[in-house]
């Protein structure tokens, strides 16, 4: 799947007006779907490695790190930086520490909101779908990202990386949302950037979108199995208001 193959707005892709007729509500990732948290995440895993006495690593490189948790992006980060280690190690447990450090004083700081999001959540939200916030990053920076972009009103509520025992790309997270809901997972439309959200979202049985703007660890989208991929928010509320025999809403000023 490629952004060259992303459908015109203006018209359903074949196979999709069921599928999104069927939907009740959607969950949507953040990092990467939402906004561009890279700059803040670099910041603190950089940060973290200074004070270790490590190089800090380019920004780039670490937007590959990007997707399994903070966990995982500390354990990479120290694996490029040269002092590999493991979960449960008192090295990792001082790396931990400062991470989190760094990253509660930066977050959101030089995030930015994607084209299309704002508006296309207003949209979703005016078709009267429920939405949640379902990501691996950990709980305590989730509402304050929301919050200070103006999009907690969106969401019924949120799932972090240590809501539960499992994140993404486990289906747990999204058929708690499900659950909460009182749906079924078919009825339950997952938006997510990445290869975890369109594995966890299969594992649920729930139909999944893909963004082709956000992370994936660096890698193209082209294989990922997803129901379709579309330009962004806005385009993706077209669509719901298509399949609901709805004309189409003129998306405000991006973002």
């Amino acid at each position: 799947m490629s952004q060259a193959n992303v459908p015109s707005s203006s018209s359903l892709p074949p196979g999709m007006q069921l599928r999104l007729a069927a939907v009740r509500a959607l969950c949507f990732d953040l990092d990467g779907t939402l906004l561009d948290t890279i700059p803040d995440l670099a910041a603190a895993a950089n940060g973290m490695l200074v004070d270790l006495g490590l190089a800090p690593r380019p920004v780039d490189e670490v937007g590959t790190y990007v997707g399994k948790g903070a966990d995982r992006l500390i354990l990479r980060m120290l694996e490029a930086a040269g002092q590999p280690t493991e979960e449960g190690s008192d090295a990792f447990a001082q790396a931990r520490k400062r991470f989190h450090a760094h990253y509660r004083h930066c977050n959101g700081k030089e995030a930015r909101l994607y084209p299309g999001v704002a508006s296309g959540l207003k949209r979703m939200a005016d078709i009267g779908l429920p939405m949640a916030c379902v990501t691996n990053k950990p709980q305590e920076y989730i509402q304050p990202l929301l919050l200070h972009f103006h999009l907690r009103q969106y969401f019924d509520f949120f799932i972090g990386g240590d809501t539960l025992p499992t994140k993404k790309p486990d289906p747990g997270p999204l058929l708690e949302a499900a659950h909460r809901w009182y749906l079924a997972p078919g009825q339950v439309l997952m938006v997510g950037d990445s290869l975890n959200d369109a594995q966890a979202a299969r594992a649920a049985h729930m139909p999944v979108v893909m963004l082709p703007y956000g992370y994936n660890e660096g890698r193209p989208l082209d294989s990922v199995d997803a129901d379709a991929m579309v330009e962004d928010l806005d385009q993706l509320a077209t669509w719901l208001e298509l399949s609901r025999g709805l004309t189409p809403t003129a998306p405000s000023a991006k973002p």
